[in-house]
């Protein structure tokens, strides 16, 4: 196969990866399709370079700067965050529903308060489907009233 014909498969398949970083960010195909369209396009201007042994050595000095930009990028675009916690004074007077019905003495009841579960006790019993709202919390545990 003649050079030009390979720089132009180089230039279509970095391409193709490129297209499928930016439909699916994280796959870090950015890289080597980078890499192939460079290539690619220095193939193209040059085809006596790309059966040479300069095509790993020019492969490899695109490759380096080019993963190290990508994997700063990345880091600029997912910056971590610290895991949300609850803790115990959060969740006084928050509003919630029963989902197991509360009895006075344990901890069997079950209230959803936003997306969480607890364990919920009660100075009367409540049924599954009130609203109630939180008036102390330890541990794991709330106690509620009626709303």
């Amino acid at each position: 196969m003649d050079p030009f014909t390979v720089a132009i498969i180089l230039i279509i398949v970095g391409a193709v990866l490129l297209i499928i970083e930016a439909f699916s960010p994280g796959a870090f195909m950015v890289i080597p399709g980078t890499v192939l369209v460079i290539l690619g396009l220095i193939g193209a201007a040059f085809p006596d370079i790309l059966y040479s042994w300069w095509s790993p050595v020019i492969a490899l000095v695109v490759a380096v700067p080019v993963t190290l930009l990508t994997i700063k990028g990345y880091q600029h675009l997912a910056r971590p965050e610290p895991p949300t916690t609850t803790v115990m004074e959060s969740l006084v007077g928050k509003e919630g529903t029963v989902t197991v019905a509360t009895e006075v003495g344990n901890m069997k009841g079950k209230v959803r308060i936003g997306s969480d579960t607890w364990s919920a006790t009660s100075d009367e019993p409540i049924a599954a489907g009130e609203t109630v709202v939180v008036e102390s919390s330890e541990g794991v545990h709330v106690h509620v009233r009626r709303l």
